[in-house]
């Protein structure tokens, strides 16, 4: 599965990532989590997003506000509802306020965000921050409960991920072992989120295709990419 992610402007949008912020849900056994960025279109038009999820909860659906014209009429804040559909992000305006944003407004509901005329800006905005901020893959794995092969020490948290490899079939595997990937009898299932969980810097290797891998030596060290096959 490929997350819609990138790490260059799709259409000349550029994104810059801000604060992550993490806090206990207070009504399940899981975190919430919110991130923060700020967007600017070609044209040095300005707007703010954040998109959030809650971990631990039965509702597999994430929130986003992207906020426009800070100060000035017609400046407001956009809220939607963040679905993961078909193997993509897929979003639908609501009513409820999310979060504020630097550049955002006025709160809009639904029927007002729709009778709003830069509805296809804020819709671009939000495109771009889902598929240029690097977290977005942090949200769409947990939104597609995306599976993969981890060994032992992995799943229970006492050895970090060394090597992250996916199979021709796009199946994920994290693995702990000194030398390259062998995922053995000492193994099992394993939530991709839940690894991300514990350790943001896998973040850095969420763009990788069937058939890549990415090694390092130890947690904070450098990834080294490279072809993955079922010999290795």
């Amino acid at each position: 599965m490929k997350l819609p992610f990138r790490k260059q402007p799709r259409r000349g949008m550029q994104i810059e990532e801000g604060r992550l912020v993490e806090r206990p849900c207070p009504d399940c056994n899981g975190v919430e989590r919110r991130v923060f960025g700020e967007a600017e279109s070609p044209r040095y038009e300005l707007a703010s997003y954040a998109f959030g999820w809650t971990s631990g909860h039965d509702d597999l659906a994430g929130r986003i506000t992207v906020g426009i014209g800070a100060g000035n009429p017609g400046g407001g804040s956009f809220h939607a509802e963040v679905l993961w559909v078909d193997g993509g992000f897929a979003m639908r305006l609501i009513d409820e306020p999310f979060e504020d944003v630097p550049e955002g407004g006025p709160h809009l509901a639904r029927e007002e965000a729709l009778a709003h005329d830069t509805l296809p800006f804020v819709w671009w905005v939000a495109d771009e921050a889902l598929e240029q901020d690097t977290r977005a893959a942090w949200l769409g794995h947990w939104l597609a409960q995306t599976g993969s092969i981890a060994t032992t020490p992995v799943i229970e948290g006492t050895a970090p991920v060394r090597h992250v490899a996916r199979a021709a079939d796009a199946k994920w595997q994290l693995l702990c072992g000194t030398v390259a990937p062998d995922v053995s009898e000492n193994a099992g299932a394993f939530h991709v989120f839940h690894a991300l969980d514990r350790d943001q810097s896998l973040l850095e290797v969420m763009g990788l295709e069937p058939g890549q891998r990415a090694d390092r030596e130890g947690a904070g060290a450098p990834w080294q990419r490279g072809p993955y096959s079922e010999a290795d």
